[in-house]
């Protein structure tokens, strides 16, 4: 009974798929390679005889865990998908290219399922959806137009187009963020060791003095000791708020937006990520209504990918007013959150036929405010972090000092 329930419990555990290179020929005679993820050389051997190839060799591989699959590789992928369909390569011959040829081990297997489940018959956009943590619902349903329309190939470029500027714009916000955060932190990292190990040795040495000290110098010491007492505690509350926020921002709607609200109305924040939202929001509402798909379908899409959940929430409202019959332009005038260049554009693409044409130069237009905001940020923010941590670090300098300056005085 042991054994046999042994038996059933190892027929029942799933089969541990390996990394196999295979070569063979094909039904011409010629000779084929590539590299598949299965079971065992068996499956290999029965998966390549679908496609019409005898295995000659098949030879077992370490499958590689690879670094995580990014936005990047992504719109890599879509781009030769597209340049490959574009110049008459079949669809599956493009997967294997593209796999192959790829640098990150989990990009070239999610390429092989893919593959395997269109090799099957299934359509391209259904075996897509199947992985929705990096195909959303914008690239399936472009891709689905494209299969309907006869059109995967032109659909496929766009679409890589429309990933290539979002990437763009992506790298421009973190560009223009990122040397104030590393300063920030560079900063913050600089006081705690000043007020934790440098300011006490100070300390023994004012104990000596024994005379008053000045109110500059008895006001470091107390954040110093303050800092020297709890700084362990200020360490786990800061990074426990940090997961927090993170957490709440992931979980709670109403958290994100109230996030996404105060981020627009920030001094010199707030304006880069309106023209960044606005970008977005009209780069994707372009492409997807340039593919044929219909406008109220076409919003579905258009509210995630702007990232920015007042303007998720301003894009229900659009659809809904839309849905009822309200041209986009007077809907989108209705939500307060649109500038009137952006509204007045759209009011001028409908009325002339040429709605996606219009929202593709709002996009572009507010792409080039970003760059333009990006560089004055850039020349404003460095003299701020400037000033700040000089008077910072400079005033507990002349602080830890006037001590010593005043004992001098009184020696001479």
């Amino acid at each position: 009974m042991a054994t046999a329930a042994t038996t059933a419990s190892k027929a029942r555990a799933p089969t541990q798929e390996a990394l196999y290179l295979w070569e063979g020929r094909d039904r011409t005679g010629r000779i084929v390679k590539g590299e598949m993820r299965a079971g065992g050389e068996s499956v290999v051997a029965a998966a390549l005889r679908r496609r019409g190839i005898v295995a000659t060799r098949i030879k077992k591989q370490g499958i590689r865990r690879g670094r995580k699959i990014t936005e990047k590789d992504l719109a890599l992928f879509t781009r030769q998908l597209a340049t490959m369909m574009r110049a008459g390569v079949p669809l599956l011959q493009s997967f294997d290219i593209a796999g192959r040829g790829h640098a990150n081990p989990a990009m070239a297997r999610l390429l092989n399922d893919i593959r395997a489940d269109v090799e099957t018959g299934t359509a391209l956009n259904q075996a897509f959806r199947k992985y929705p943590l990096h195909f959303n619902a914008l690239y399936c349903n472009l891709v689905a137009a494209g299969e309907q329309a006869g059109i995967l190939e032109t659909l496929l470029d766009r679409l890589a187009s429309y990933q290539e500027k979002t990437l763009a714009l992506k790298g421009k916000i973190k560009k223009a963020l990122f040397y104030p955060i590393t300063i920030l932190l560079v900063a913050v990292v600089v006081v705690a060791i000043i007020m934790i190990f440098v300011i006490p040795s100070f300390k023994s040495v004012f104990a000596s003095f024994g005379a008053s000290l000045p109110t500059p110098t008895l006001v470091v010491i107390a954040m110093s000791d303050f800092f020297v007492a709890y700084w362990l505690w200020l360490l786990v509350g800061t990074v426990g708020a940090g997961y927090f926020m993170v957490q709440a921002w992931r979980r709670s709607p109403r958290f994100q937006m109230a996030v996404d609200r105060a981020l627009l109305k920030l001094p010199l924040i707030g304006p880069l990520v309106r023209k960044a939202t606005l970008a977005r929001w009209s780069r994707t509402l372009a492409t997807t209504f340039s593919a044929g798909v219909p406008l109220v379908e076409a919003l579905d899409a258009v509210g995630p990918a702007c990232g920015n959940a007042v303007y998720q929430d301003a894009t229900r409202q659009i659809q809904a007013e839309v849905n009822v019959g309200t041209a986009l332009a007077q809907a989108m005038q209705n939500s307060t959150v649109f500038p009137t260049m952006a509204v007045q554009m759209t009011s001028i693409g409908e009325e002339s036929g040429a709605l996606d044409a219009m929202l593709s130069k709002v996009a572009d237009y507010y792409e080039r405010e970003v760059d333009e905001t990006v560089d004055a940020m850039s020349s404003l923010i460095e003299p701020i972090i400037m000033v700040v941590l000089g008077v910072l670090v400079g005033g507990m300098v002349v602080a830890i000092y006037m001590p010593i300056f005043k004992l001098g005085q009184v020696v001479g």
